[in-house]
């Protein structure tokens, strides 16, 4: 038997900081969605939990250390459910590293997933998602890989309505940014969370509710990255570009589109601009991707 889960990129389609708990963590309020651009993460039986990491994203994960966001799903989920076999892991690297579109948590809550079904065990997405904050507090979110609104550290996880059809433009400098840096440097009052009801029929409709909010990380990734604000420059100047943002922590940035041909269309400008950066053209994940 062998099981295949997608790990979709994550898009936080606003971010904002309402607070800060005692211990340090950030209390945030955000509207998560996903692209149908992301890893793959793919298991077999065996009889020890192993990794190995290819495509073209791998390098820097090669090694499959310990510290890898995978196999630390992997050992917590058969510890968790008492499973004694074990499974033979491959990760399909196609995200950049610490590029603040979830490529490590995404990559978790796909192992877990896929974990699932080759263990055949029987635990629904409520408590995967209990299980999952263990591993990162972007995880929960990444479970169902579906539009979720997103509270507290990341802990509290709520379906949201159906997006409208758009397309999605992902941009990265090729510079990796780590979140704690980011929340460390940033400065500035706490924001109201913002949620919306209901949600538009039509992608400009969200762009205009998008606009009236923001991602509160992104003063802090431009100083840590100046070249954050020459991504977010370029984004907006595209033609039919609709809205432009940080998505998370950074450095990757996205625009949304009318449509995946649109996007694709400004991929293909962009790419020839800046051929050192990486790119990628899509849409809002489709409810039966994290099973192909």
């Amino acid at each position: 038997m062998r099981v295949e889960a997608f790990a979709p990129a994550k898009v936080n389609l606003y971010l904002q900081i309402t607070g800060r708990r005692a211990d340090g963590y950030h209390l945030v309020d955000s509207l998560v969605a996903f692209a149908d651009v992301g890893d793959r993460v793919i298991a077999e039986p065996a009889e020890d939990l192993s990794l190995a990491v290819i495509g073209p994203e791998a390098g820097g994960l090669t090694s499959a250390s310990d510290d890898n966001l995978v196999l630390q799903a992997a050992r917590l989920f058969a510890a968790h459910m008492g499973i004694t076999t074990g499974a033979a892991l491959r990760l399909k690297k196609h995200l950049p590293i610490a590029a603040g579109i979830g490529g490590g948590s995404s990559d978790a809550a796909a192992t877990l997933r896929a974990l699932r079904r080759l263990w055949q065990v029987s635990v629904d997405d409520a408590a995967m998602q209990t299980l999952a904050l263990r591993l990162g507090a972007d995880v929960p979110a990444c479970i169902s890989g579906r539009a979720v609104w997103v509270a507290g550290i990341g802990e509290r996880v709520e379906p949201a309505a159906d997006l409208p059809d758009a397309g999605l433009l992902l941009a990265n400098p090729r510079r990796q940014l780590p979140t704690a840096s980011v929340f460390a440097t940033r400065r500035g009052p706490y924001s109201e969370a913002a949620r919306f009801a209901p949600m538009p029929a039509r992608v400009a409709g969200l762009a205009e509710l998008l606009m009236l909010r923001r991602n509160d990380l992104t003063e802090a990734a431009i100083e840590l990255i100046p070249e954050i604000g020459a991504v977010l420059t370029r984004l907006g100047a595209l033609p039919g570009a609709l809205l432009t943002r940080i998505s998370g922590s950074g450095a990757t940035c996205f625009a949304l589109f009318a449509d995946r041909s649109e996007a694709e269309h400004a991929r293909k400008a962009l790419t020839i601009a800046e051929p050192g950066w990486w790119c990628a053209a899509g849409c809002f994940v489709a409810a039966d991707e994290l099973s192909r």
